[in-house]
């Protein structure tokens, strides 16, 4: 269905001429802000030209149909070759004057290539190595997909252009590890092999075998000269009867046909200038004002945007005449936010949690709460960075994904928490799936760079980050955060969320997967804690960020404590204390700093109430000032922790009932 064996004889000089369109388009946007990255796109545009002319399936009039090929500029700085791409295969979102516009505020054409800001653009890139990564997840939610549904509904490929940087970044060697591993034969990885970094040669800083790498990995791994359009396609070609993943080295010249510049790094990251475009013009024969085109090119480009019209029809067809179940199940997964009503999913365990008042870990709660769901929902896809039995993210029913058996829902992604991270963007953006991993806390420094491309791009993806506080123990303080939920708090549209018991746990869920356009991280203890919610409440207390838990009894109250996660039954101890002298102390569980800040203020002055305020959060007191005075008002850590049983470490660093019912009582009489 999707190959094309009798592919007609590809003519090199017609090739070369429309490759000409995504070399002036790029290098005239780039001048006009004064600002790019050229040298790319005039190296890949010979390469780009036969994907996209001859084996891409996309319908540019239908961006967001499901069984398109999807296209990864991993090295996005080189965006303009993407939106010369798109504009030349009339996606409406790139016309000319947003080219004209390229770099520019509010355009559609950013500096790097933004997801969501126009049709056609898959994921953000930039952050190199992060694009390829992603593809992988792609990748791999096509072959799930396509084990699920069959090839009817979905088989398709994932390309993706990586440059040298993007292979040097760690993340790359992570995800073709797992890529490999999993036979993900529909990837194919074009390697712009221009061996030129910002810093000059590739030979100052790497000798690596990539090709090795590769094949050592349990890729295909091929080499074609990137400037042979034939070569190029013979080669895409044999890429796509693999039974592995594809590498193709497609060795080329950065800023091919710019003169002086050509093969240097001077062509990385700046415009050619008036020299290097008038060489440019001469080289390649064009005689054409800046952002003009000949009406030949560009009826020949507009084909290609329109071919896959008629394969966009027939798949169509293919879904209204599929099996009645199949065809529900399959519209059901592909549609935005999660498949079900998560409240409805969890409404029995959130009343059994209330019933049982049991001390438990929230990461067994959390395993409890993936146990309720996977047993209702086709979209929800599991796994862990190689910590399953410590994170307990594996349902107990949960199917793995292997090699050549892709019909699971859970991912053993191995010690590989970036591209983990990576990965669950790809299976997200792809469509038909809610992707959750695990990994520590602590070890989200690791997938970091991942997670706010997360949250960049609104996913709703969840990270399940155990052994929360000090309170994990004997590990030590390489493994105990201190300083990682302030961080993940500082950044943008990213959802923190520190559940206090089971029955908060189900409810962060619940809000992590009830249509938020943000990712979530849910932190959870290793360490039992007391049940803090005893009493029935049809509500979403934590979907509000924050609740009081605990009144003042008596009247007024003379102090608020405020806690998150295994904090919360230190501060409901520290307030019955408090009670047996006299002081009236509410306590107030802030589960989701990011959801209480957009209640209404009304909602929030009432919560967080008039009298003095104290903090206790086994973590850095950094960004606790929103909420209390100053950081002497917050019981925390201020230095890392130290090997010993949590219970001790709570004591040693003066994280205790005691200590807090202390400070507040002297804060309520200051």
């Amino acid at each position: 269905m999707l190959d094309k064996p009798n592919l007609p004889p590809l003519d090199v000089e017609a090739t070369r001429y429309l490759a000409s369109g995504i070399r002036f388009l790029s290098m005239d946007a780039v001048e006009a802000a004064n600002s790019g990255h050229p040298g790319m796109p005039l190296g890949m545009a010979d390469v780009a030209t036969v994907l996209f002319s001859r084996f891409m399936k996309f319908d540019a009039s239908q961006p967001n149909w499901p069984d398109r090929d999807r296209f990864v500029l991993s090295a996005g700085h080189g965006s303009m070759l993407l939106y010369s791409l798109l504009h030349l295969t009339g996606y409406e979102d790139f016309s000319i004057d947003e080219l004209k516009r390229f770099r520019q505020l509010h355009s559609k054409a950013a500096g790097h290539p933004e997801f969501g800001e126009g049709a056609g653009i898959e994921t953000t890139t930039g952050p190199l190595g992060q694009g390829l990564a992603t593809a992988v997840g792609m990748a791999l939610a096509e072959r799930i997909l396509n084990a699920r549904f069959g090839s009817e509904l979905c088989e398709h490929y994932t390309y993706t252009i990586a440059g040298d940087g993007c292979l040097m970044e760690g993340v790359s060697q992570e995800a073709i590890s797992l890529a490999g591993h999993l036979k993900l034969n529909k990837l194919i990885v074009l390697w712009d092999d221009n061996r030129i970094t910002i810093d000059g040669a590739t030979n100052l800083t790497t000798s690596d075998d990539v090709a090795g790498r590769f094949a050592s990995a349990n890729w295909n791994t091929d080499a074609v000269d990137g400037h042979d359009p034939a070569a190029i396609a013979s080669a895409i070609e044999r890429a796509r009867q693999s039974d592995k993943p594809t590498l193709i080295a497609c060795r080329t010249t950065i800023g091919y046909g710019a003169g002086k510049k050509a093969g240097t790094s001077g062509v990385h990251g700046s415009p050619l200038g008036a020299e290097g475009i008038a060489f440019a013009r001469d080289y390649f024969k064009w005689a054409h004002e800046p952002f003009v085109l000949p009406e030949d090119l560009t009826d020949q480009w507009k084909s290609f945007g329109r071919r896959g019209a008629d394969d966009a029809k027939a798949w169509g067809e293919r879904l209204a005449s599929a099996d009645a179940a199949q065809r529900e199940a399959f519209e059901r997964v592909l549609k935005d936010g999660f498949d079900g009503d998560p409240a409805d999913m969890l409404a029995e365990l959130k009343t059994k949690m209330i019933a049982d008042k049991a001390s438990l870990a929230t990461r067994k709660a959390g395993q409890m709460v993936i146990d309720a769901l996977a047993a209702k929902s086709q979209k929800l896809i599991g796994g862990s960075a190689d910590l399953s039995g410590s994170n307990l993210t594996k349902a107990g029913a949960a199917k793995p994904v292997q090699a050549g058996a892709y019909d699971g829902n859970y991912v053993f992604y191995g010690v590989r928490e970036h591209a983990m991270a990576a990965i669950m963007n790809g299976l997200s953006l792809h469509g038909g799936f809610t992707p959750f991993g695990g990994t520590f806390l602590c070890f989200s420094d690791y997938a970091r760079p991942a997670m706010r491309l997360s949250a960049l791009m609104h996913q709703p993806v969840v990270y399940v980050m155990t052994h929360d506080s000090i309170g994990q123990g004997e590990d030590g303080p390489t493994h105990q955060p201190i300083e990682h939920l302030a961080s993940l708090r500082a950044m943008p549209n990213m959802l923190v969320m520190r559940p206090a018991d089971g029955v908060e746990t189900v409810e962060c869920w619940e809000a992590a997967l009830g249509g938020v356009k943000a990712p979530t991280t849910l932190v959870l203890s290793r360490q039992n804690l007391k049940a803090v919610r005893t009493e029935a409440s049809a509500e979403n207390l934590s979907a509000k960020g924050g609740y009081v838990l605990r009144e003042a009894e008596g009247g007024a109250r003379d102090v608020t404590i405020l806690a998150t996660g295994s904090e919360v039954e230190i501060a409901v101890a520290a307030a019955e204390r408090l009670a047996g002298e006299g002081v009236k102390a509410a306590v107030v569980s802030l589960p989701c700093w990011e959801l209480f800040a957009q209640q209404p203020k009304s909602y929030r002055d009432t919560v967080l109430g008039s009298a003095p305020r104290i903090a206790v959060e086994a973590a850095s007191p950094f960004g606790w000032t929103r909420f209390v005075e100053d950081e002497d008002d917050v019981i925390g850590m201020t230095g890392f922790g130290a090997s010993a049983p949590g219970g001790d470490l709570y004591k040693h660093f003066g994280i205790t009932a005691e200590k807090v019912a202390e400070k507040a009582k002297a804060k309520a009489r200051a």
